[in-house]
């Protein structure tokens, strides 16, 4: 049996898509053309993402969002073969409670949880969650949790105690329904954070860095994991802007940050800034606050990290130049890419029947058309006589 999350075959990739758990809409930094994050609304979402095939959904963290998991117990038995990336955060949970958190979630999914391992770079949100340590002294508990918590879903009964951490004879009476439990993702730029990802998760995930920067970044975590025995996959966070022609595309994106004011990109660059998260630095030197040059790299555009945090790029142009950038980061090593686009609702549909027929993807992505139980998608029957004739994608 192969465990879900584990890399794909040679060349090909899994695609997830996002949800909007913390705000969605038309434009950014404005509530113009906002929508209600309803349970109603995520729904439609999660159902479009089932049916259109994509691997799974992440849902992201923290005070800005919704709790993930609540959201995606909600979720679960609405979906049918959708996977669910949800985090656990050292520090915030005990590794034991976490433990029993994703065996359930995993029974109520039959098997589609996927963890995402987050430590948290934002000071301000640390402190108000009742954390007050410094960057280095987060991952030393993320590494103490790691070690617990994976012994755990792996059946064992573990006794530990460390400098932050200490369970005597804990263990996991219902286990998960992934043997040793879901697979890994972890995103750390820092070298705390790529130590631990080279010693225990299965796969290392960067932000939309240009491809040869990501290139880079994976080079350096194959050395280290190989340093240790051990391989990784590798997966991308990135926003996506795909329309029928390139034009399009581009004042499809301009369009997106046309009510974001100089007044809100300097105060969310200046809450960027009281991050100590390595990848946000990165993320933010990519446009440096200024709407003066934001194609960063061939289709990269920066706009989007002007006012939010964490992933700040996407890919912008038509359905054949979105594909081929992200083929770039295929070559470079990158097997899952986590994408989102604004509104998710109809970016989700966009990306799936433009891209998605476009690329080599692992089996566990499906196309639109192998996606669908009945004989189509074949468009409104023509003189209602019969269905227009079959388009290739290319």
């Amino acid at each position: 049996m192969t465990k879900i999350g584990d890399a794909p075959g040679d060349k090909t990739a899994n695609v997830l898509w996002f949800l909007p758990t913390h705000g969605d809409g038309r434009y950014l930094g404005t509530s113009l053309g906002a929508r209600e994050v309803s349970l109603r609304y995520l729904a439609q979402i999660a159902q479009a993402a089932d049916e259109l095939g994509y691997f799974g959904v992440l849902l992201p963290t923290g005070r800005s969002c919704e709790d993930s998991w609540i959201v995606a117990s909600a979720l679960a038995l609405l979906t049918r073969r959708l996977r669910f990336l949800v985090a656990v955060r050292p520090g915030l949970q005990s590794p034991a409670v976490a433990a029993r958190m994703t065996a359930t979630l995993d029974r109520i999914l039959d098997g589609r949880l996927l963890i995402n391992v987050v430590t948290g770079g934002d000071p301000v949100e640390n402190k108000g969650d009742g954390i007050f340590l410094d960057h280095d002294e987060r991952y030393a508990v993320t590494e103490e949790f790691l070690h617990i918590y994976a012994r755990l879903l792996a059946g064992e009964t573990v006794t530990f105690k460390g400098a932050h951490l200490h369970v005597e004879d804990s263990q996991l009476l219902f286990p998960p329904v992934q043997p040793g439990g879901p697979p890994l993702y972890f995103g750390g730029s820092s070298p705390a954070g790529q130590k631990i990802a080279a010693q225990t998760v299965q796969k290392y995930l960067t932000w939309g860095e240009p491809p040869a920067q990501v290139a880079e970044k994976i080079a350096d975590m194959r050395a280290r994991a190989a340093a240790v025995g051990r391989t990784l996959s590798y997966g991308i966070r990135l926003h996506v802007i795909v329309r029928e022609t390139t034009a399009e595309a581009w004042a499809a994106a301009e369009k997106l940050i046309a009510h974001v004011d100089e007044a809100t990109i300097a105060a969310a660059q200046k809450s960027f800034a009281s991050m100590d998260s390595v990848g946000q630095r990165r993320m933010s030197a990519l446009h440096q606050g200024r709407r003066g040059q934001l194609e960063i790299s061939p289709n990269l555009w920066a706009g989007v990290g002007l006012v939010r945090g964490g992933a700040g790029t996407a890919l912008v142009g038509d359905p054949d130049t979105v594909a081929e950038r992200m083929r770039e980061y295929i070559d470079a090593g990158i097997d899952t890419f986590i994408l989102s686009g604004y509104p998710h609702l109809e970016e989700a549909y966009r990306v799936a029947e433009l891209v998605l027929p476009r690329l080599p993807l692992a089996p566990t992505t499906l196309t639109p058309r192998s996606a669908a139980s009945h004989r189509g998608p074949f468009g409104e029957i023509v003189g209602n006589a019969f269905a227009p004739p079959s388009a290739s994608a290319s």
